[in-house]
């Protein structure tokens, strides 16, 4: 049945997103802001799905802990969950992800159309340089910056690896970080065809204001988010049915040396 299930989500979960960009598409030739509204109503219309064919909910806590205006917001990266599921929670945000994105046919139009930021990640020095420009202007739009610190997901339970990255966001932005905990892994887990039934709880953080040492900052936004991505975990555990991947998190737990970044 859960094979079934999963199945049948990930055949309607790609179908939808096609017929959605489509239909939308005449949005492309409008001004940004006017045709802005689609971008939720895609998110929303995907999560509907997942509630419906693979019983996958979502629990959000800390709705009060997000600014107004422009910030960062720092995501753990488990699942291709949270690439759609968050985007309702801001006002006018924009995603850091890599160039080849773009490429993709209707999906990476959409993706310039909203001003998305892209990388280049085989040339370091000369991506983060273009990344911090197109970072200040929409920080000074007043537009939120999606991050996901780890640059790739990484299983629910697997050891922590933050790049630098967003420390030097952080110090020359001078905004804002507000650090997101999720368990989202535990039911979309990542390079897997099955999706487990259950509730994905969110946990927004409050925010770190600017002004500290970027390796202060760091390593708190690190101990921040993976301490409460570790509780949701663990809160996931006592649930009425607990997903099948907690044995795979333990495993990975004794595996994994002491939490780290690169």
């Amino acid at each position: 049945m859960l094979l079934l299930r999963s199945t049948l989500f990930q055949i309607l979960f790609y179908i939808l997103n096609l017929v959605l960009m489509i239909t939308f598409s005449p949005v492309l030739l409008l001004p940004r802001k006017w045709g802005w509204w689609v971008v939720p109503v895609w998110s929303k219309a995907l999560q509907l799905l997942m509630r419906v064919v693979a019983g996958v909910r979502v629990e959000i806590r800390g709705r009060e802990n997000l600014p107004q205006g422009g910030f960062i917001a720092a995501m753990k990266h488990q699942s291709a969950w949270e690439t759609v599921a968050l985007i309702p929670l801001f006002s006018s945000p924009t995603f850091i992800l890599k160039r080849e994105l773009r490429w993709i046919p209707i999906f990476g139009w959409y993706t310039a159309k909203y001003r998305q930021i892209p990388i280049n990640r085989g040339k370091r020095s000369e991506a983060l340089a273009a990344m911090m420009l197109a970072a200040k202007e929409a920080i000074a739009e007043g537009r939120q910056i999606l991050i996901f610190p780890e640059g790739t997901r990484r299983p629910a339970g697997a050891e922590p690896k933050y790049k630098f990255g967003i420390a030097h966001l952080y110090r020359d932005l001078k905004c804002e970080v507000v650090p997101i905990a999720h368990n989202a892994g535990l039911y979309w887990p990542r390079s897997s065809w099955k999706i487990y039934p259950g509730t994905v709880i969110v946990e927004i953080l409050p925010p770190i204001k600017p002004g500290l040492p970027a390796d202060i900052f760091l390593e708190r936004m690190v101990s921040e988010i993976e301490t409460v991505s570790d509780r949701l975990i663990e809160e996931a555990r006592r649930a009425e049915i607990p997903s099948p991947m907690l044995d795979q998190v333990d495993r990975l737990r004794q595996a994994r040396p002491a939490q780290g970044v690169t």
